[in-house]
């Protein structure tokens, strides 16, 4: 099984648990839009292993997550009904992993290996 060229996993920081059962889209810039090239969601362990083409080509790509229907499936209250994630491939680069540490009223990312 080939793995895609971007990968993500989410840990809910409040529970301390991966964040099961998020949609996920990836996009791509495109001029001044943003065009979505695959979506998934995350398994039982917080991961979206297959998310888009094995390669990309260079350019601006970003991560978002629906974190408001997550929230509300396991019902709790949240300041942040997505997360938009924007950041740079370089196509020779083999693999990039962007994490989400995600609770109700925070989050923060890398850049993962």
């Amino acid at each position: 099984m080939s793995v895609s060229h971007v990968t993500t996993h989410i840990l809910d920081t409040a529970t301390g648990q991966p964040a099961a059962g998020v949609a996920v889209e990836l996009q791509a810039r495109d001029g001044e839009a943003w065009v979505r090239i695959a979506a998934g969601s995350t398994d039982a362990d917080g991961r979206v292993k297959d998310l888009g083409p094995e390669r990309l080509q260079t350019g601006a790509y970003r991560l978002r997550f629906d974190t408001a229907a997550y929230f509300a499936g396991i019902n709790t209250d949240t300041f942040f009904p997505e997360v938009v994630l924007t950041f740079a491939v370089e196509q020779e680069q083999a693999h990039y992993h962007v994490p989400l540490l995600l609770s109700p009223f925070a989050y923060s990312t890398y850049r993962g290996s």
